[in-house]
């Protein structure tokens, strides 16, 4: 009897592509505060009602005047007003100016503000030298120089930031329509795992991903059912797959999905639904499993079955979960980070043939230093490090070269 010829292993663009033509955004909506709505995604076009500003106002401390009584770039003018922000001043007349201050509105009359630093007292107590000559508009925002009414600020599909957000409430919107949270299940399998507190029998190891998941699925802003560790059986497994399709958008194992006697993530997730995708030309992370768990009544629910090692876990992660899940949410732009181009700082002469993620740090002289040991169970380099170096299949790197550095921080948001 011979064996089957295995299928080729997908490259991590098939695999990203694979990814992003499944992914569906979920359905439903609600609105919340827009004070709440850190993380969230935009269910609605967002246009402003106002412009903005809403009128012409000053950029700097200083004098408002008419620029055509300044054009010698020496006039001793009358400060026949005070105008702080949030006053309205009265009409400038001729050869006179305004005291401004940053914020307030122009004066009708007025055309232009010199700042203060190019002023001086006059010779009366009520006058100012202006040692300037303005050009007309110089340090005046214009009315919807920024935000023109009855345009789109934020498009459906925006995932809100700290600046979305600012933008939103600089038009007034006290709430936003935003899509509902994905709903992820997740479990982790493997008969010699631990958790903290507890004493460690011999074989056994504490279940770190655990934690690790938990906390990339709070900072996606997920909401999120956690099923614990499940039993080292193929009914056991099933039987809590068949569970967290119920109610979930996605499914995230985290171990058993290689081809051992004890991996029985693979032939469960084929039992109880159908498995599209599984290994993957990456290094860490090879035994990368996705598909979808039959739901009781219609539909089904997205799996994506991560591998046990720990460093493993956390970059397929990154590289293929998060993508997903963006999509999930309903996220209408690009998701796949940018990667900065960046000189190694040492040699790497015995490339893997797959796609290698190497964990690597930036030094004082900009350069990339390479953790010494790139295992996928050794955890602490993804704590040391400031990211991973995309390399490419069999691609050696010598000291100099430039290489694909995509830092954390573009990962985990």
């Amino acid at each position: 009897m011979t064996d089957k010829p295995r299928k080729p292993m997908l490259s991590v663009r098939q695999a990203l592509d694979a990814l992003a033509g499944a992914a569906r955004p979920v359905s439903g909506a609600e609105t919340v505060a827009t004070m709440e709505a850190n993380g969230r995604v935009l269910a609605q076009d967002q246009v402003s009602l106002l412009d903005v500003p809403s009128a012409d106002n000053t950029q700097m401390d200083g004098y408002a005047v008419r620029a055509a009584d300044c054009a010698s770039g020496s006039a001793t003018l009358r400060v026949a007003q005070r105008i702080p922000a949030g006053s309205v001043g009265r009409p400038l007349e001729p050869a006179t100016c305004a005291r401004i201050f940053t914020g307030a509105l122009i004066p009708e009359g007025a055309d232009a503000v010199v700042m203060q630093e190019q002023c001086e007292a006059g010779p009366g107590s009520d006058q100012v030298v202006i040692r300037h000559a303005p050009r007309s508009g110089e340090w005046i925002r214009r009315r919807g120089e920024d935000v023109k009414e009855g345009s789109v600020i934020l498009p459906a599909g925006t995932r809100l930031r700290s600046q979305e957000l600012g933008l939103a409430a600089s038009v007034g919107l006290a709430t936003l329509p935003v899509k509902r949270r994905v709903r992820v299940a997740v479990f982790f399998t493997g008969d010699e795992l631990a958790m903290p507190g507890e004493p460690l029998k011999p074989g056994s190891i504490y279940n770190s991903n655990r934690f690790t998941l938990r906390g990339l699925l709070e900072n996606f802003g997920c909401e999120f059912t956690d099923f614990g560790i499940v039993p080292d059986s193929l009914e056991a497994t099933r039987a809590t797959l068949r569970e967290a399709a119920r109610a979930h958008d996605l499914i995230i194992t985290s171990g058993g999905v290689s081809v051992g006697e004890e991996d029985h993530i693979k032939p469960a997730v084929e039992a109880e639904g159908e498995l599209n995708m599984w290994q993957i030309a990456v290094k860490p992370g090879k035994p990368l499993a996705f598909g979808s768990v039959r739901r009781d009544g219609e539909g089904s629910a997205f799996f994506l079955g991560l591998p046990g090692n720990p460093v493993s876990s956390f970059v397929t992660f990154l590289l293929f979960v998060r993508p997903f899940l963006l999509r999930l949410q309903g996220v209408s732009g690009p998701v796949e980070p940018q990667a900065l181009q960046v000189r190694a700082d040492f040699d790497w002469p015995k490339p893997d043939r797959r796609n290698e993620f190497l964990r690597a740090r930036l030094n004082a002289e900009g350069g990339l230093e390479l953790f010494p040991n790139q295992g996928s169970g050794v955890l602490t380099s993804t704590v040391w490090a400031d990211g991973l170096i995309d390399n490419p299949p069999g691609q050696a790197i010598a000291r100099g070269d430039i290489v694909r550095f995509i830092p954390f921080a573009a990962l985990q948001h």
